[in-house]
């Protein structure tokens, strides 16, 4: 049993080898007291000995009671204004606009296993003794309302997983306006801060700062996770590193808008607050109706940052992400995107098909362009059928010779978005989401579909289903090319346009869970503009996502080190594409590119018919050793050495789980002269463990590659000419230390 209850004084214990989470129901309130939440300690009969009361001039909830303020009570579900004036986890508004309430504990059950969410993503079991459920019924008898409280642990993970149910069993609706996944009062301040920002094309970058007091949040309001936040953040002791120290993960499994906070009050307490932003959020609860938030995994770390991220990236790749392609490695790919933006025929596809096939490569994906007229971003978008002067056996043509090679096919598809000028904006015009008598902003020349609406989502599921249903089709890339604005629905009633964000996403999974269920082994890849949408609620769906469009080598470096810190290697769509870069210019050998490329799911978005022989024999190589190594990439322990934004040095590596072998990269950005000498420490082999390295003569125990390094510089004792003549060191720099341990 992983949870225990202290039925006399009302304690809840949730915990299992390695943490532990308390929290107890007041005496007077029947409100819920957050006790603890760190490494595991043991159980006890009670917890009355961590109380904390004393008296402080401020309101109090009861006369004779001068110790019973929420303001300094730390909390598991709080709400503002009785007492407490910090931010709340929930708000409510009801009939007589009243923002109060009382949600009381009234019961308590302990589930085997874990429950799904109604209509939306989450991590599951595949067998209930692998976690235990705690919900918490609370009760509010002015608004006869519900609220439960849902704590998952998973036995052997590091990992509580949240969730609230909003119950309506009233005669009267009432409106949510804010409703968290999660809250945790932490009883200090003593943490930076992490999470993950950036724009475009430079996703997923990380940044830190000290707690200070008052509020500090990430956050979207762009209808979609967004390129600028990821729905995650971390409380990291403020001596804590990658590998040592105390740390705490809070990840929204969710795609649309987010709020992640903490804020410091002024007693340094420090409350974590994650799910649906809100900002613009209201929903329309009415009697007899229950709303379901997004689920938060919260993860407890005290072997620093990249422990967090081990244990999302096991849980993730093992737990989150389901159905046919979860367990398997994913084939090697190539994109025309890059080789031929809109410009292409059959002929010319067929061609690099088959040049990419015999060197190796076993997917083709064709991107935009290859339907209605979409010959630029202009026009075309919700016209799905193919464009036959560009194609004149169609689609299913086009697969069919594409598999006649011996390679499998894959297609682009952009399902939420509409252009000016189709078929289906010319008879559906009120299908976009814009707002009466306002001007209807656009994005990449295009419109958002409102996917809040049931026959929006069966149109789009129609055309789809006619394309894929007549082809040959193993992969789709899904792609949402801007954020939406002038939200409003006409399907929606005043009082619920509050609901539309949320709705809307609600949409997107529909259509994603019906396009699984009929065609389960299709691949899914999710693009939003690179990476504005790679967050756990698409993982869910679709198992890799594209982290970016920037595919410079040296971009990626710190768009791939930011993505990990949350989400596995074989969730990353990472290519090797052309030079000059097509987004930053950069020259990079196809060497470093592939050494950057191989930590992910791996694939080219290229022009490989342009490359002569040398490079085609290199991209050969490189597919070769990547089908060798893709198992250990895809579900080794992953572990992040030199960070991009601290050093001109970056390192990471991958270790097999039984620590036989490893695959470590290292990138030295800008050449330096005369430059000194470097070591590479290693994590995560085994000390006692012989290991060679693929290039270099020597052999090394486990702990000397850890304690010690690989030695970069070379012994050039009585080899003077050879050091003169040897190649000179030069900007974007990589090398790849292949380790097997020896027999």
């Amino acid at each position: 049993m992983t949870i225990k209850v202290n039925v006399e004084t009302l304690e809840f214990h949730i915990f299992n080898e390695n943490v532990s989470y308390i929290f107890r129901v007041l005496e007077k309130s029947n409100q819920l007291e957050h006790l603890y939440y760190g490494k595991k300690i043991r159980h006890r009969d009670s917890f009355k000995h961590l109380l904390e009361r004393e008296i402080r001039p401020s309101c109090n909830m009861f006369e004779d009671d001068h110790t019973s303020t929420l303001e300094h009570i730390k909390q598991e579900y709080p709400s503002y204004g009785t007492t407490d004036y910090r931010s709340p986890a929930h708000m409510i508004t009801n009939k007589i606009g009243s923002h109060i309430t009382n949600y009381q504990y009234q019961s308590y059950e302990i589930i085997a296993g874990k429950p799904k969410l109604h209509q939306l993503p989450a991590t599951y079991v595949e067998d209930e003794n692998e976690a235990n459920t705690l919900e918490i019924t609370l009760w509010d008898e002015v608004l006869k309302s519900k609220v439960i409280l849902s704590y998952t642990i998973y036995k052997n993970r590091n990992v509580i997983c949240r969730n609230t149910r909003f119950v309506n069993e009233g005669n009267d609706a009432f409106y949510i306006n804010n409703a968290m996944s999660a809250s945790v009062d932490l009883p200090d301040d003593q943490f930076e801060m992490v999470h993950l920002n950036g724009a475009w094309a430079r996703e997923a970058h990380v940044d830190s700062q000290k707690l200070f007091k008052g509020i500090q949040s990430v956050y979207s309001t762009r209808g979609a996770s967004s390129h600028a936040h990821n729905p995650f953040l971390a409380l990291k002791r403020l001596d804590a590193t990658e590998h040592t120290g105390e740390v705490y993960g809070f990840s929204l499994v969710y795609s649309g808008n987010f709020l992640a906070q903490v804020e410091v009050d002024t007693y340094s307490v420090s409350r974590v607050l994650i799910g649906i932003n809100p900002f613009q959020f209201k929903w329309k609860l009415n009697p007899n109706e229950t709303f379901q938030t997004p689920e938060c995994v919260m993860v407890y770390s005290d072997q620093g940052l990249n422990g967090m991220s081990q244990t999302y990236h096991e849980l993730f790749r093992e737990r989150l992400v389901r159905g046919y392609w979860r367990d398997k490695v994913r084939p090697i790919l190539i994109n025309n995107w890059e080789a031929t933006y809109f410009d292409f025929n059959e002929e010319k596809i067929v061609d690099i098909a088959s040049t990419a096939n015999n060197l190796g490569i076993e997917l083709f994906v064709l991107d935009d362009g290859w339907f209605g007229e979409r010959h630029d971003d202009t026009s075309s978008l919700g016209d799905w059928f193919e464009n036959k002067d560009k194609l004149p056996n169609g689609i299913k043509g086009l697969s069919e010779k594409i598999e006649d090679l011996g390679m499998k096919f894959g297609l682009w598809f952009e399902p939420e978005m509409v252009s000016k000028g189709t078929k289906l904006f010319e008879e559906h015009p009120d299908w976009i989401i814009s707002t009466p008598e306002r001007r209807a902003s656009h994005g990449r020349n295009q419109f958002v579909l409102d996917f809040s609406r049931a026959e929006v989502v069966n149109h789009i599921f129609t055309l789809m289903d006619n394309i894929i249903n007549d082809s040959k089709i193993s992969y789709i890339k899904w792609d949402m090319n801007r954020y939406i604005t002038e939200a409003y629905s006409t399907s929606l009633k005043s009082d619920q346009q509050g609901e539309l964000f949320h709705r809307y996403i609600l949409g997107v999974y529909e259509l994603y869970e019906r396009l699984i269920a009929k065609y389960p082994e299709i691949l899914f890849e999710s693009c939003a503009g690179g990476g504005a949408r790679f967050d756990p609620g698409l993982l869910y769906y679709a198992p890799q996502a594209w982290a970016s469009d920037n595919t410079d080598a040296v971009e990626r470096l710190k768009i791939q080190y930011g993505t990990s810190m949350v989400y596995p290697l074989s969730a990353i769509g990472s290519h090797i594409s052309a030079i000059p870069n097509h987004q930053v210019g950069r020259m990079t050998s196809i060497d470093t590119r592939a050494n950057v490329a191989y930590f992910g799911t791996f694939g080219y978005e290229l022009d490989i018919t342009k490359l002569g022989n040398e490079e085609k024999a290199k991209v050969q190589k490189q597919v070769a050793f990547f089908k060798e190594k893709r198992s250990l990439v895809r579900s080794g322990d992953f572990h992040r050495l030199l960070s991009p934004f601290e050093s001109n040095e970056v390192s990471w590596m991958v270790v097999s789980k039984d620590k036989t072998e490893a695959l470590v990269g290292y990138y030295k950005v800008l050449a330096k002269p005369n430059d000194k000498y470097y070591r590479l420490k290693l994590k995560g082999l085994d000390s006692d463990k012989l290991y060679a390295i693929e290039g270099i003569k020597s052999t090394h125990y486990g702990d000397e590659l850890m304690n010690l390094g690989i030695v970069l510089g070379e012994d050039y004792t009585d080899r003077a000419s050879e050091f003169w003549s040897r190649e000179h060191p030069h900007d974007y720099a990589s090398k790849l230390f292949v380790l097997k341990v020896v027999n």
